[in-house]
């Protein structure tokens, strides 16, 4: 089998996020063939590199890749552990998906529900994440009270927060008890809808993510989760 890259060598494997196994690298905690790793670009074989990081070995032989829908429930964490101790996504799959190596695709903050994707393709979590591919990510949104004509534009052509200016949205009024607005974004930054409301004094009584680029959550109730298609997997990587 022709080398890869490190990075896209466990990247590709599901063994964690880009941004943590960059962060491994960096930190000389990534091992090939006994030998420190320095270079995110070095060659491995994925067939008969020995790789392990703080010691552990890591298997990067290609397996059955994953690809689910999660409904997340509220109080669950969108990490696969947490040191508090406190319920996370992996906890509640059902016990066939707990040992495949799932990470989440982006992240739901504690309090919030919905769409969440969990999957071991480390090159489409990628593909997702990265800002370059802008793919829309649509929430439904409580607030107490009614936005004004020129805080909805003010959302809608960005508002600065302390990590700079937002992107434009997409802010739609509704009538869906228990939510009255709908935004879609394209950015990932960490409780950004929720931070872009309260710029505006309005804070965020309930969040729910309804879609994730072409992928949508339809009727799946929360703590549910079902596969995704091979046709919906096509679609989110183009």
């Amino acid at each position: 089998m022709a080398a890869k890259p490190l990075l896209k060598a466990l990247t590709e494997a599901g063994i964690g996020s880009r941004r943590w196994l960059a962060d491994a690298i960096k930190q000389s905690r990534v091992k090939v063939n006994g030998e420190i790793a320095e270079d995110f670009r070095q060659p491995v074989d994925v067939e008969t590199a020995h790789i392990s990081i703080s010691g552990q070995p890591i298997d990067l032989k290609p397996r059955q890749l994953v690809y689910l829908v999660l409904n997340k429930p509220k109080g669950i964490m969108s990490t696969t552990s947490d040191e508090r101790g406190r319920r996370t996504v992996i906890d509640i799959l059902p016990e066939k998906y707990r040992h495949l190596r799932l990470y989440p695709v982006g992240r739901l903050d504690k309090d919030s529900t919905g769409l969440l994707l969990l999957t071991n393709d480390g090159e489409l979590t990628n593909r997702l994440t990265h800002p370059r591919f802008e793919h829309e990510k649509e929430y439904l949104v409580s607030i107490s009270g009614k936005l004004k004509p020129d805080e909805k534009r003010n959302l809608e052509q960005g508002v600065e927060l302390e990590d700079g200016l937002t992107y434009p949205a997409v802010v739609k009024e509704i009538e869906a008890s228990p939510f009255n607005y709908s935004i879609t974004i394209h950015e990932g930054r960490k409780r950004q809808v929720r931070r872009m409301f309260e710029s505006l004094g309005y804070p965020v009584l309930t969040l729910k993510r309804v879609r994730l680029g072409n992928l949508s959550l339809g009727k799946l109730k929360e703590g549910e989760i079902r596969e995704l298609s091979a046709k919906e997997v096509k679609a989110l990587l183009k």
